[in-house]
């Protein structure tokens, strides 16, 4: 197989998996243009912050920190609370993504919750190269999310759509994206961790601050008990 069909195969093979995430992208990156222009900036602010910080809830809080005093310190650290929970992902993906070339540091700079569900569980088809295919969901995603910001952001003083509740497709998308994969497993060890430690989480923390403790006992207990969990996997 040569060059250019091997990356078309991993193209064709990882669109279907993108669909659902360009419906909720479209929405919420037009929703955000909006409220860019809304905010008094020109469609170029939405147009290159999302092409450049892609992290959808801070390009949300960015409109806020432009529009107040100087603070980069303050920008830094808020920055970190909000997208610390990409660390445990860029954790979890180390495996996968050792062996890609340089489109890994393509593959770092794109994770955002929806690319690393897909990639995480996506069942490759044979003969398709694992490393184009999480290059293109990792990219198909990527514009998925500037075409909506960048729709909103030029026509948003024309477009009057109601958007209340839109967010609620990627919450629901990453449930659905659980549940299939765990119909697939056998064991549901790591499952059943995973929701007893961010229910105890949510109980102590509240639900403010919830998730990046959840994210620290998920990770602790899992490493703890890897060798057994391996064990139950391959029995």
């Amino acid at each position: 197989m040569n060059k250019k069909s091997e990356v078309r195969k991993a193209f064709k093979a990882a669109l279907p998996h993108t669909i659902p995430i360009f419906a909720g992208f479209l929405f919420l990156g037009i929703a955000y243009g909006i409220y860019m222009k809304l905010a008094g900036f020109s469609a170029i602010y939405p147009i290159l912050m999302s092409m450049t910080i892609f992290a959808g809830s801070m390009e949300f809080v960015a409109a806020d920190l432009l529009l107040g005093a100087f603070n980069p310190v303050g920008a830094f650290v808020l920055t970190l609370m909000v997208n610390a929970r990409h660390l445990f992902y860029g954790i979890s993906m180390l495996d996968k993504y050792k062996d890609v070339g340089k489109k890994k540091w393509y593959l770092i700079f794109g994770m955002c919750d929806e690319t690393f569900s897909i990639n995480c569980t996506a069942q490759i088809p044979v003969g398709v190269d694992k490393g184009w295919f999480y290059f293109f969901v990792t990219l198909l995603n990527y514009l998925y999310w500037v075409l909506g910001a960048s729709v909103g952001g030029i026509f948003g003083s024309f477009i009057n759509i109601k958007i209340e509740g839109i967010d609620f497709i990627m919450t629901a998308l990453i449930v659905v994206i659980f549940l299939e994969q765990c119909l697939k497993e056998k064991d549901h060890t790591s499952a059943v961790i995973g929701i007893g430690a961010t229910i105890l989480c949510r109980i102590i923390f509240g639900a403010d601050n919830f998730i990046i403790p959840s994210m620290i006992m998920i990770l602790g207990v899992l490493t703890l008990f890897r060798n057994q969990l391996q064990r139950r996997v391959e029995e």
